[in-house]
């Protein structure tokens, strides 16, 4: 299953112009999508497409399941800095789903669309994640006898002491949704810290082997890295792969703007 389903719009969500026009039984959506992750190993894709214009651009959005091996479907691998083919980009063309895979009612496809990114961004948190890393990066730290090093140290205190407060916060938004409660807005702070807290650990882990990281670059690009030192070249592949962390699930720009909005009352 392909996890992210916006159509031709990017962060812009209202703004897609894929669109899914009603034929009797079907619909048949024609656009495409770009950055879907691990779409070529996907069997189905949940899709929000336009099935008719509104007042506004939020309305007329519709939420649809399509089985990947549908005719008319493309899917363009994207290669990317760290050498994987993780995103891609798909194509619809004359795409005939029938209209039993409708998802909820037509039309309503914005507002599925914004409580699943409540979650999606909720995930992004990663608290448990960042703190096994900072715990491997100490010991890299210490294999390579730089761990005394203060302005090291007080890198990874600054980390550190953000990312028991973003642990809190989830521990506290977790506890909202046990008793019943939707993340809302909240999740878009978990989004923003959790990925800048990710994007510094993977720059530390790269500051922390140095330059024994270049012979390794060129290599894992092309597929080639060996066990000689599997950590150099991982710790370069990260760097690169985890620029995206906050552009995904609507860039950090994006989630100030929620915040502003919808929790300090900013037009």
């Amino acid at each position: 299953m392909s996890g992210l389903f916006r159509t031709g719009a990017g962060s812009d969500l209202a703004s897609l112009t894929t669109s899914a026009v009603r034929d009797g039984d079907h619909y048949v959506v024609n656009g495409q999508k770009i950055w879907t992750t691990w779409a070529q190993w996907a069997d189905w894709i949940f899709c929000l497409v336009r099935t008719h214009k509104g007042e506004r651009p939020q309305q007329g959005i519709s939420f649809l399941l399509i089985d990947m091996r549908t005719p008319g479907i493309t899917v363009r691998p994207i290669r990317t800095l760290d050498g994987e083919a993780e995103f891609n980009e798909v194509f619809f063309n004359d795409v005939r789903v029938p209209v039993e895979n409708l998802i909820g009612t037509e039309g309503e496809g914005w507002g599925y669309g914004k409580y699943l990114l409540e979650y999606e961004r909720f995930s992004m948190s990663g608290a448990a994640r960042s703190k096994r890393i900072l715990g491997e990066l100490k010991e890299d730290a210490a294999r390579l006898g730089v761990a005394n090093d203060p302005l090291l140290q007080d890198r990874m205190t600054r980390i550190e002491i953000q990312r028991l407060a973003l642990e809190h916060m989830e521990l506290k938004l977790l506890s909202q949704s046990e008793a019943g409660e939707n993340p809302g807005p909240e999740a878009s702070k978990l989004k923003i810290r959790g990925t800048e807290i990710a994007q510094a650990l993977a720059q530390l882990r790269l500051d922390i082997w140095g330059s024994q990281v270049l012979p390794y670059s060129e290599a894992f690009l092309e597929g080639e890295a060996d066990a000689e030192n599997p950590a150099a070249a991982g710790a370069a592949a990260a760097w690169l792969n985890l620029r995206k962390l906050t552009i995904w699930g609507g860039s950090n720009e994006i989630q100030r703007m929620i915040l502003a909005k919808q929790v300090l009352g900013l037009r």
